[in-house]
Parts: C-alpha cells; structure tokens; sequence
C-alpha cells in the first residue's frame, strides 16, 4: 500500500507541474487543477509535509518496512519527491518554480486558439 502512496503522491506532483498542458485539451480541468497548484505551492513555500508522506511513512512503519529497504519505487522515484539535501531555500525555489511552470503553461493554453475535434 506504501509503495502505491507514491505512485499517486508522484502523479500528483506531476499533475501540479504540468497539469496545465491537459487543461487545454480539457478546459474543465482547470477546477481540479488550480487548487492542486495551489496546494503544492503552499506546501512548499510554507515548510509544509504533504499528507501523503505521513500516510506512506505510517503505512512503511505498519508492514516493518524503512527509508533504506532497495525496492524500485524506494530507490529510484522517492528521490524525486523527497531530494536529497532539501532545505526551506530549495522548497521555496521549487515553489516558485511550479508557480512560473504554471503560469507560463496558463498564458500558452489561452493564447492560442483550441482545438477542433
């Protein structure tokens, strides 16, 4: 179960990046995908942990599992939600980052025309 948590924590994370791109194609998305922005803005500019990380961790702790066990999703897709290093200057960076991603994706969907299916 821990290691599904991160699946959908790591999709999230991506939907908040570039979520905007399917907002073209899906105008209503726009609904689900601002406050998504907003959320993960908010985390990192405000030192906040995602729920999702205490539910991993909890559920890692429930089946005698740790940080350092060798399996795919610990090894190689933790590293990218949980980087090595990260400090509130690198938090509010990636903040900011998401941010600009965001609002450069938001100008281009509704700049240029949509498209006729």
């Amino acid at each position: 179960m821990a290691d599904t948590v991160v699946v959908i924590h790591l999709a999230f994370v991506c939907f908040v990046v570039g979520g905007g791109i399917a907002v073209r194609y899906w105008p209503w998305l726009i609904w689900v995908h601002l406050p998504a922005v907003g959320w993960g803005v908010g985390i990192e500019w405000w030192g906040g942990v995602c729920p999702l990380t205490f539910m991993e961790q909890w559920l890692r702790g429930r089946a005698g599992q740790f940080w350092d066990e060798n399996d795919f999703l610990v090894e190689y897709l933790e590293p990218l939600l949980y980087p090595a290093g990260m400090t509130r200057t690198v938090q509010v960076v990636l903040g900011v980052l998401a941010l600009g991603v965001n609002v450069a994706v938001y100008v281009w969907v509704f700049k240029r025309p949509r498209l006729r299916v």
